[in-house]
């Protein structure tokens, strides 16, 4: 059995997110003033997380887990989560900030872990700390070559571009890639900062990042699969670079993401405005076949694209920290 919409879209991607605090402040997670942490008993067990991942693999043929926050790594015996998905056979990834990776990135690797995205949005030590309120910038880097000497493969290095903030970068982040023999993905600037200053004037689009990158360093496109970047090699073979332009080339018709979030909700989309609730299922002993059915119903109600675009767009009420990217 599989999990399609009724677009058509079968979803195979499921992203948990494993806790909602972070070690950062930056734009996506919270304001300036801080930000309220759900209590700690309202946070999925690894037992919670394991059922509803073995649900979606078992029943729906989900094989590519992702797990994200928040940041992963805050959550304590973070390992014992992975081992407990690698055994369920699926493609298991993490998105990180990489600030605790020269502590965890051989356990992780040990327990199941095979793929890592980096959040890295400057190189530029002042404009790190201004974007995450945290003078990390050097233990992110270190936390990228812990990621490479543990083994991960590929390691992915994920910038949010946004406009007179860091887009002078494209290029240094380019050779910065090359260099390391990791992939950079761009990614659109979106609608899910904490400080709601997003606007479309703070958007870089894909076009503009690739003609800058070519510019530097040919490159060619590839073929386009339902991951959400636009993915392109450069033509001396040193790797490749990729785009996820979520604003300026919507790729809604292709998604096959369907998220959980720390707090057990479902999410079909990552700019949902309804929740479904499978924690309190859970807990009120709801079966499998029930939580099935809770899937099922909000696949069913997924819509056709964000309208981020649109006058219709309602923005999610959650921000990235609370929903898990």
């Amino acid at each position: 059995m599989e999990l399609v919409d009724t677009f058509g879209r079968v979803h195979r991607d499921l992203r948990i997110a494993v806790t909602d605090r972070c070690n950062f402040r930056c734009q996506y997670c919270m304001t300036e003033e801080g930000m309220v942490w759900m209590p700690r008993d309202g946070l999925l067990t690894f037992e919670e997380i394991e059922r509803i991942a073995r649900l979606a693999v078992e029943r729906y043929n989900v094989d590519s887990i992702r797990l994200t926050g928040g940041e992963p790594t805050v959550r304590a015996h973070l390992s014992r989560l992975v081992r407990k998905l690698a055994d369920l056979g699926v493609d298991l990834a993490m998105t990180t900030n990489g600030v605790s990776l020269p502590l965890v990135a051989d356990d992780l690797r040990e327990a199941g872990l095979r793929r890592l995205n980096i959040s890295l949005d400057s190189l530029h030590r002042d404009r790190f700390l201004e974007l995450t309120r945290r003078d990390d910038l050097d233990r992110v880097l270190q936390g990228i070559d812990a990621a490479i000497d543990a083994g991960f493969d590929p390691v992915k290095i994920n910038v949010v571009l946004m406009n007179g903030i860091n887009d002078d970068e494209i290029v240094d982040f380019a050779r910065f890639g090359r260099d390391k023999g990791v992939m950079v993905r761009f990614i659109e600037f979106m609608p899910l900062d904490a400080d709601e200053q997003w606007g479309p004037d703070r958007v870089v689009p894909l076009q503009r990042v690739i003609e800058e990158i070519h510019e530097a360093f040919p490159i060619e496109a590839i073929e386009r699969t339902s991951a959400p970047a636009t993915r392109y090699r450069y033509l001396d073979g040193q790797g490749e670079v990729g785009v996820i332009a979520t604003v300026t080339e919507k790729f809604c018709d292709t998604c096959d993401r369907i998220r959980l979030t720390a707090d057990g909700q479902f999410r079909n989309c990552l700019f949902a405005v309804t929740d479904y609730n499978l924690r309190d299922a859970m807990r009120g002993g709801a079966t499998d076949d029930e939580l099935a059915a809770i899937i099922e119903g909000a696949v069913h109600d997924k819509w056709a694209g964000h309208g981020i675009d649109t006058v219709h767009f309602i923005r999610p009420k959650r921000n990235m920290s609370q929903i898990g990217g």
